[in-house]
């Protein structure tokens, strides 16, 4: 009779354990699937995309729609994709595929058009950095979202960076002191110095498509962070200078550009460009006690902070604790917002973080046309 109990009672702990590990939030991660497809190909992004994919078993590419035939051929053959997963228009790829999100990799003047044809079906975008070129198809995305009830996000490589989140929660902490000026440093020698494909170089050149130079395509990494930093408070005003150091090179955009945003009691110092003798994605935040750097390093970048603190006689180095998922890179975060468990408010992803990011943007534009500083928020303001 005892070794009956005993044998029971092994059996119902077996039981409850199991019950337990099955609604665990690890396992419950693995087994939740999406079915995502591409609409263009002409952003070398996609690269990273289809280069990180197979670690995300989570993840199944049902379907890439892209105009271009070449560029197709080019990219089924380089990631060995089967043909039957090419369609010349998005259209007909999400009428047969039925996707759950689509991941769009064309120009940023492209991103609304994707975006008019998803929504009504209920399918969740995220699109590459900035969200849009002008404020106008800015808004018109953010109607859609709001009207069909899907989430639009907009990836940034610097919004995986340990770093970014290990500063914004050293300032958080009070440790350092409230907020009063962000220096932030993005960039590399140049789209044809680093050897970007022609399709990508095309329009990244084209004021039209990607919204200008280096002030859109490097500037908005600042725009996003210092929004995040400010909790989406708008800058009372923006003001930008861009040059043409390399006209020969870039003769329609500019190739360097400083955006300085101010705030009731803090400053942002953008500087965006396609001059750094080397690749950067780094800031600096000062606070009224200390000041935390993050450092960009080749090869490991997002990984290192450089603090002092208040009482330290000098700074010093130190790691940034790694990001735990689904924070930790853009297709854990999609899966998260698909099955619910995380809602995109607020953060460098969301969707209205992303539309003051264009805002700014647009006010640098025009205030390096004019030479006039945009007062935004009161701009913004009165339209309401």
């Amino acid at each position: 009779m005892t070794s009956s109990l005993r044998i029971l009672q092994s059996l119902l702990l077996f039981l409850v354990f199991s019950v337990l590990a099955a609604a665990s939030p690890a396992s419950a991660q693995s087994n939740t699937h999406i079915r995502v497809a591409v609409v263009g190909l002409n952003h070398d992004h996609i690269r990273g995309f289809l280069h990180n994919l197979p670690s995300h078993p989570e993840v199944e590419l049902v379907g890439i729609s892209e105009p271009d035939a070449a560029l197709r051929q080019k990219y089924a053959a380089q990631f060995h994709i089967a043909n039957s997963l090419f369609f010349s228009k998005e259209s007909e790829m999400l009428a047969k595929t039925h996707p759950q999100a689509i991941l769009v990799y064309t120009s940023i003047a492209g991103h609304r058009a994707a975006i008019e044809e998803a929504a009504p079906l209920h399918i969740a975008a995220m699109v590459e950095k900035p969200l849009a070129t002008t404020v106008e198809d800015a808004l018109a995305i953010e109607r859609l979202s709001e009207k069909y009830n899907v989430p639009v996000l907009t990836n940034y490589e610097t919004t995986w960076y340990n770093s970014n989140t290990a500063a914004n929660d050293l300032l958080a902490s009070g440790k350092i002191g409230d907020l009063r000026k962000l220096v932030i440093h993005d960039g590399h020698r140049g789209p044809k110095e680093i050897g970007v494909s022609p399709e990508f170089f095309k329009w990244l050149t084209d004021p039209k498509q990607n919204g200008a130079g280096a002030l859109f395509d490097f500037g908005c990494y600042g725009a996003d962070l210092a929004t995040w930093m400010m909790h989406g408070e708008l800058p009372t005003t923006v003001t930008a200078v861009t040059l043409h150091i390399k006209p020969q090179i870039y003769p329609n955009v500019d190739d360097d550009s400083t955006i300085v945003l101010t705030y009731p009691h803090a400053q942002a110092i953008i500087q965006g460009s396609w001059n750094w003798p080397f690749d950067r994605k780094d800031m600096e935040v000062y606070g009224v006690k200390g000041y935390v750097d993050t450092l960009y390093q080749d090869g490991a970048p997002g990984i290192k902070l450089r603090i002092r603190l208040p009482g330290e006689h000098a700074e010093h180095v130190e790691d940034a604790p790694a990001l735990a998922a689904p924070q930790n890179n853009s297709l854990n975060y999609l899966t998260a917002v698909l099955d619910g468990t995380l809602k995109p408010q607020h953060d460098l992803t969301s969707l209205d973080t992303n539309v003051t990011v264009v805002r700014i943007l647009d006010a640098a534009r025009r205030s390096a046309q004019t030479g006039r500083t945009i007062h935004l928020k009161a701009e913004v303001e009165g339209k309401r």
